[in-house]
């Protein structure tokens, strides 16, 4: 590729904060084997995979009646997979990701086995029918990104950028509302209204999704270095654990309203 064709390549904005407008521009070409599609899909099944055995090992602790240890293994997990995942987005450029991503996803993992074991024991089979509903939004819209039947245009991504960030925003809003004893009833109730505002915020997380892998496919054109595929495999796994915690709500808050 010519180098004046480089400096013509605009990057790809992305709500997914793992992957920053700017990225495409700072990873450059370089030297050895770049980075694949189907290397990608390889490396976030090994991460979702990973995701997988370290929450069935939170939620076994939980089942045999471990409970103050598996709470402590949640909140701990919870606040060392946020520092990595801080630290993966910084080191996005240099290889060691290929051990971070790995890394956080058994934390992530351990994270989500206790909250979906919370879940389960409140709304028993919640879980799989989760499960189930994130692997279909997954499927559905890489049929539609594949098929072209939704186009990630710079309209249609301004808009998910825009939504997904209020919905950040109410979030944090609510988060520090929390601290003095005050939720957002909005968003946390089983009203009608509450249904209502997470199946929209569903809509979006799956929307994001469309945004990933337009973002994996750019970088690979590009010819981005082999390492990406791990970054690519994180940003998408970012997005299906959203997905999958907001599902868990959607489906906790019609049970409560049976």
């Amino acid at each position: 590729m010519e180098n004046n064709d480089k400096n013509n390549l605009v990057p790809r904005n992305t709500s997914n904060p793992a992957f920053n407008p700017e990225f495409l521009v700072e990873e450059r070409v370089l030297d050895g084997e770049p980075m694949t599609v189907s290397g990608t899909i390889n490396k976030t099944a090994i991460s979702l995979f990973l995701v997988f055995i370290a929450a069935a090992f939170t939620w076994s602790l939980a089942a045999k009646g471990y409970m103050d240890m598996a709470h402590s293994l949640t909140v701990v997990s919870l606040i060392v997979a946020a520092v990595m995942g801080f630290v993966i987005i910084f080191k996005r450029q240099s290889p060691v990701i290929q051990y971070l991503v790995p890394i956080y996803a058994l934390f992530e993992g351990a994270f989500l086995g206790g909250v979906s074991f919370m879940f389960e024991t409140s709304f028993p089979g919640i879980v799989q029918t989760a499960i189930k509903a994130t692997l279909l939004c997954v499927a559905v819209m890489l049929i539609l990104f594949k098929t072209g039947l939704v186009k990630v245009t710079e309209k249609f991504r301004t808009g998910i950028i825009m939504c997904t960030a209020t919905i950040a925003g109410i979030y944090l809003i609510d988060l520090l509302l929390s601290l003095f004893g005050i939720r957002v009833p909005a968003i946390n109730a089983a009203t009608p209204l509450g249904i209502g505002i997470s199946l929209v915020i569903v809509a979006i997380a799956s929307f994001n999704l469309l945004l990933d892998f337009d973002f994996i496919y750019e970088a690979s054109s590009r010819l981005m270095p082999k390492h990406i595929e791990w970054y690519g495999a994180f940003g998408l796994m970012v997005t299906i654990v959203w997905l999958y915690i907001e599902i868990l709500k959607l489906l906790a808050k019609t049970q409560r309203r049976r």
